[in-house]
């Protein structure tokens, strides 16, 4: 409240000074200015009339306070004329910016009132116009003329700052004086009017951590070494006052956040010398152990820690990776382990920073080691054969209980548990081998073939006696040495043919052989003839001595009349020790041949007729063929010339019966369904004798249309017909009847033709000699050449 009254008091002595001061400068020149807007007369001391012009009033700038808050209108000036008698003729009148709401005039004395309260932030100036006219008239007695308002500005507004809060960042360990922030503050008052926009910066909150600069609000560290694992988050309060700081001033402030952001001037340290840590023996490689940590009171990438195995005797069994995640170096396994051969390893384990930051080098070394002792555990462990995998060989044909081998295995474990083999048995389905459980001996059970089987490969369990989840398996693979136990045969089915005219020695067939042995007991082949015929006196052999042979014609003049087919036998033997060998028939056809060699036909048998028959016998035969077929050419045309029935029917169509069984075939009882004589021809019976058929249970009546005419004598539609209405005939079942029709109708010249009655005649010629004619002729020869008689079935 003081203080507001003081600048009242001051702001009012300004205010009367400035009038003071208008008034005397507007005085002044009214005494040595007049009007000249309007003609004045004077007499001069000779009488004349001088004329001259002259303003009517002198006006100059004005001035007021803003803020006054009195009870009266403050008096902003005073405007007058020299032709102003003071008898109130002359009107003063305003216009302009404010006239009449701000700024109010006296029309007879001139005075300029000021009736509201003014801010120069707001406005800084007011332009006017006044004018004096004849009060009666209105009359201008003056031109009219502008003068400015002027608001003098006062203390009032304090600085303010761009914003309410700042943040900053520094690096910690930063030198004094490292600028952090500027911060600015503004003053809405006149900065070229006394001191009340001059500011000047302040700390108040923050030291002696932080220091700013009084002119620019430049923000400086003031301590040496700030430490952001000690503090890492600092608040400043910076304030701003006018008036150059002085007494009376105004002043705002802003918080200011400094954050120290981290450099790398910790190394990393294990909180402890000595790890301990333990592992099992059975453990797999890449199994976890343990994990060790140093501490780094740094952050991000300042604060990284990479690990590694700098000595010690477990350097080869295991590693260490580091968990850039949890910061731990992981200490893992490398190789089995083994507690019976070492129990324990030591190592040496080193912690570093990634990231150095030079500037601080010597704050190093920026690394840490620590001793990493670890324990391995004992382990139930599985028996161990002393080879990965096993390999035999036994010779084919061995005889049972012929040993191939020996596994062996022992129990890791200080307990030394005894062991018992076995054969896993899918592995040897045929059971060619078994196994000593004690020791460990594989034997044959039987005889083995390499030709069968070559490899036998078979699995060995190994089992603790005591301990029977503890086993181990191996894998055994068994050769079987090959044994020359196979001789050699021909390599196909040879079928070889010799020219009749052809040349001596001359190669007609190359042969090769195969063996199923080895190729130790194998090739080379040997090709020979017997003993017996090595004079050959028709066929030679020559040995190519490349596993094959060639067989050669030794004469010339083979003939198939006198023999049409060779039997060669070859002796083949094998390499092996001791050698083996087999003989093998070759068969030799002889053929015809052209000029050049080409078969023409192999075929002997019209030279084994030519041997048996004579010429005229060969035509007779032919002559008889003819015949036969000239009478069935003649047989037919008279039957279809016939116009009467072929079968005289008396009281019923014995073709119409149906002939019923009981069951899908007897044999040689089925013949009592039906009447043989049905089937003899109706000239040689002395009456009609009908079919004793036994019909459906339910007549089937023929469609109409489908019986042919009683005389019609083609025995083909008949049949065809009866064939349909059976087929047709949904009561009939499938009997097994043969309708067989032997009649071939009356006046037929050649008479029947049916076998069955040609039985009881005998032939007037003797066909025995078909029966050497060969095979061409064999079917004839059993027609006519047999002297049986058939008989009847019924």
């Amino acid at each position: 409240p003081k203080m507001k009254e003081d600048n009242c008091l001051h702001a009012a002595l300004i205010c009367l000074g400035m009038l003071y001061y208008s008034h005397a400068v507007t005085t002044e020149k009214l005494n040595h200015t007049r009007p000249s807007l309007h003609g004045h007369h004077e007499k001069g001391k000779e009488g004349q009339v001088l004329h001259r012009s002259k303003r009517g009033w002198v006006w100059n700038q004005f001035f007021v306070i803003e803020e006054y808050t009195g009870p009266d209108p403050v008096l902003v000036g005073r405007l007058h004329s020299d032709i102003d008698s003071g008898d109130g003729n002359i009107k003063y009148i305003l216009s302009g910016e404010g006239a009449g709401i701000i700024f109010v005039i006296d029309d007879k004395s001139g005075n300029i009132h000021a009736t509201k309260t003014l801010d120069r932030e707001e406005r800084a100036q007011y332009t006017l116009t006044a004018q004096a006219v004849d009060r009666n008239t209105n009359r201008p007695l003056e031109p009219p003329s502008e003068f400015i308002v002027k608001v003098q500005d006062i203390n009032d507004n304090p600085p303010e700052f761009l914003h309410e809060n700042y943040h900053a960042n520094v690096p910690e360990r930063s030198n004094v004086g490292t600028s952090v922030i500027q911060v600015t503050a503004s003053d809405a008052d006149d900065p070229t009017y006394g001191n009340s926009a001059k500011l000047v910066y302040s700390i108040l909150e923050g030291q002696p951590y932080f220091s700013v600069e009084a002119q620019t609000g430049i923000i400086r560290t003031a301590l040496p070494n700030m430490d952001r694992e000690a503090k890492e988050e600092y608040h400043v309060v910076i304030q701003a006052k006018d008036m150059g700081g002085h007494m009376g001033g105004l002043s705002g402030t802003t918080k200011v956040t400094i954050t120290l952001t981290d450099v790398n001037d910790n190394p990393p340290k294990f909180p402890q010398s000595v790890y301990q840590m333990s592992v099992s023996e059975a453990a797999v490689p890449g199994e976890e152990v343990g994990r060790v940590k140093a501490k780094d009171p740094d952050i991000g990438e300042n604060g990284l820690v990479a690990y590694s195995i700098i000595d010690g005797d477990g350097m080869d069994m295991f590693e260490i990776t580091t968990d850039y995640e949890t910061q731990e170096g992981v200490v893992k396994l490398k190789k089995l382990l083994d507690f019976e051969t070492k129990k324990s390893y030591s190592l040496k384990v080193e912690a570093a920073n990634v990231h150095i930051d030079p500037k601080f080098i010597s704050n190093g070394p920026f690394k840490d080691t620590v001793t990493v002792k670890i324990a391995v555990e004992d382990a139930d462990e599985p028996p161990v054969f002393l080879k990965p995998s096993y390999i035999f060989e036994v010779q084919e044909n061995a005889a049972s209980g012929t040993v191939v081998g020996k596994v062996h295995a022992k129990d890791p474990d200080a307990a030394n548990s005894a062991i018992r083999y076995s054969i896993d048995r899918h592995t040897d389905l045929e059971r060619f081998f078994i196994i000593n459980a004690e020791d460990g001996n594989i034997k044959t059970i039987k005889a083995l073939d390499r030709e069968e089987i070559a490899w036998h490969n078979i699995s060995v369990f190994a089992v603790e006696v005591h301990k029977q989840h503890q086993e181990a398996k191996v894998p055994v693979a068994i050769k079987v040495v090959d044994v020359n136990d196979n001789a050699p045969k021909f390599a196909a089915a040879y079928e070889a043919f010799v020219c009749e005219n052809a040349r001596s020695n001359q190669q007609f067939i190359t042969i090769s052989a195969d063996d199923k042995d080895d190729s130790a007991n194998g090739p080379r082949f040997i090709f020979s003839l017997p003993p017996e015929i090595i004079h050959n006196p028709n066929f030679t052999l020559r040995d190519n001595r490349d596993n094959t042979a060639s067989v050669l014609v030794r004469r010339e003049g083979f003939s198939r009349q006198k023999q049409d087919l060779y039997l060669l036998p070859i002796v083949i033997s094998d390499g092996g020790l001791p050698p083996m060998s087999s003989t093998n028939t070759l068969t030799i056809r002889v053929c015809g041949c052209d000029s050049n060699g080409s078969m023409l036909s192999c075929n002997a048998e019209p030279y084994i007729l030519n041997a048996g028959l004579s010429t005229g016998a060969l035509i007779a035969i032919l002559a008889c063929i003819v015949i036969l077929l000239v009478i069935v050419v003649l047989f037919v045309t008279l039957k279809r010339q016939k116009k009467e029935p072929l079968i005289v029917f008396e009281e019923e169509d014995v073709r119409e019966n149906i002939i019923t069984y009981d069951d899908e075939g007897g044999g040689e009882e089925d013949t009592e369904a039906f009447d043989i004589a049905t089937l003899q021809n109706p000239d040689g019976i002395n009456g009609f004798i009908p079919r004793k058929d036994i019909k459906p249970e339910y007549q089937y009546m023929p469609r109409p249309g489908l019986r042919p005419a009683p005389n019609s004598v083609d025995v083909d539609d008949f049949i065809n017909t009866r064939i349909q209405e059976a087929d047709n005939d949904p009561t009939a079942p499938p009997y097994d009847s043969i309708q067989i029709y032997g009649y071939e109708g009356r006046g037929s010249v050649a008479g029947s033709l049916s076998s069955l009655e040609s039985a009881t005649t005998d032939s007037d010629l003797d066909y025995d000699y078909l029966q050497n004619w060969g095979p061409r002729f064999k079917k004839l020869a059993d027609l006519y050449g047999s002297k049986d008689t058939f008989d009847d079935d019924s």
